[in-house]
């Protein structure tokens, strides 16, 4: 009897493991980590939730993919690399998300970069902007979707050129999308224009500037013209200090991310006017694309879509193209797959490069104005992203081996 139970009782055990391995591999849903600072950054993060979940919607209403839904598991960062680590681990061992995606600071999309490296883990960066995602730190199993710091400054310098400023002040949040901003503005003014001058550096600590002491060192030093890297709440605390202390009178700013609805419109009307920005003007982009991605998002949320929910509708758009690719959610197979995949967007199609996993996404470069009594984009136009690439040749420098 008892060598009868034992082997009863070993076969019941057996058929459970086996069942509860079945289960793991046979998921009803592909799960999806998706990892961001919602509580520190949500004039952004907020639309960017709202845009990968209207493309999720979109895609589970079609079928899903490999014939079964996608599920997308949040986690809040806190805009903390430290944290960003944690609830990663988690979402892999606890929830057992088959990829990630997300990330919003730098310095936490950096935190993710190496995590995926070290896992093996697929991990798209939909928001950070620092270059060292896909060249100093990039490997074979992450990609970065919005245009890099580099391609968006080299989207304004052009027109910085144009102004033929000499002295200038630059302002920036002081961390690692700031610092390579301001490094990469000084390398190509200074290329496109020999003479120019950097009069003044204000390098603000992130989330808590002393708008008053900025704009007066900004005053005292006399420049011709501002390239100014603020955003969110150190952005308006920038433009209205300014505004009262007259800095922006017959000065020109060329301004990174100031045209971007999540940042220009809470400012209201004390947006400011003759800015040279990069940003998002949903309201007059008379592209089918554009027009059939504000319908929809309008209709689902009874609001209108900043730049976050461009990216947020976009990062999605781009994984459920590059599962299909695949045909697998393993990481090596969608870490080929992205390489050279082309992907369908609210600013048209856009293709993630084989030799930097960057996308080719770019941005809308324009004027700002008052109209209103809010800020809007002007005489704007799109720089697609692949313009704006160094060469291949440079690429192979600053990028590692795989």
């Amino acid at each position: 009897m008892t060598t009868r139970a034992g082997w009863i009782s070993r076969l019941m055990v057996s058929a459970a493991c086996s069942f509860a391995a079945f289960g793991a591999g046979a998921q009803q849903t592909i799960k999806i980590g998706e990892i961001n600072s919602y509580k520190a950054q949500p004039a952004f993060l907020g639309p960017y939730r709202n845009g990968w979940t209207l493309a999720l919607e979109q895609v589970n209403a079609a079928g899903g993919v490999l014939g079964k839904p996608l599920e997308v598991i949040s986690r809040d960062d806190n805009g903390n690399p430290g944290d960003t680590i944690r609830v990663a681990q988690e979402l892999i061992a606890r929830e057992q998300v088959q990829l990630l995606f997300g990330g919003y600071l730098s310095n936490t999309g950096l935190a993710l970069t190496d995590f995926a490296k070290q896992k093996k883990m697929f991990f798209l960066a939909a928001e950070p902007l620092t270059d060292k995602i896909v060249w100093a730190d990039g490997n074979q199993y992450t990609y970065r979707l919005r245009p890099s710091t580099y391609m968006q400054v080299a989207m304004l310098v052009p027109e910085a050129a144009k102004l033929k400023k000499k002295r200038w002040a630059l302002v920036y949040p002081n961390y690692e999308y700031g610092q390579s901003a301001v490094a990469t503005f000084k390398k190509l003014l200074t290329a496109a224009q020999p003479d120019v001058q950097f009069v003044v550096e204000q390098a603000t600590p992130l989330g808590n500037i002393d708008a008053g002491a900025v704009t007066q060192a900004i005053a005292d030093a006399k420049p011709d013209a501002i390239f100014n890297v603020l955003f969110s709440a150190d952005l308006g605390k920038f433009v209205r200090e300014g505004n009262t202390r007259g800095l922006f009178k017959d000065r020109a700013v060329v301004s990174l991310l100031t045209g971007e609805p999540d940042y220009l419109d809470p400012l209201g009307a004390e947006a400011p006017s003759g800015w040279i920005v990069t940003g998002y003007p949903w309201y007059s982009i008379d592209t089918a694309a554009n027009k059939k991605f504000v319908e929809a998002y309008q209709a689902r949320f009874h609001d209108y879509p900043r730049l976050g929910s461009v990216v947020g509708y976009t990062a999605m758009m781009s994984i459920a193209d590059g599962i299909r690719k695949a045909g697998s959610v393993d990481s090596d197979k969608l870490a080929a797959a992205f390489k050279g995949l082309n992907v369908q967007t609210p600013f048209g199609p856009i293709m993630f490069r084989p030799q930097d996993n960057q996308s080719t996404m770019g941005a809308y470069v324009g004027v700002t104005a008052l109209k209103d009594g809010k800020g809007v984009m002007t005489s704007y136009r799109y720089i697609d992203g692949a313009s704006v690439q160094p060469s291949d040749a440079e690429v192979k420098k600053l990028r590692p081996a795989e």
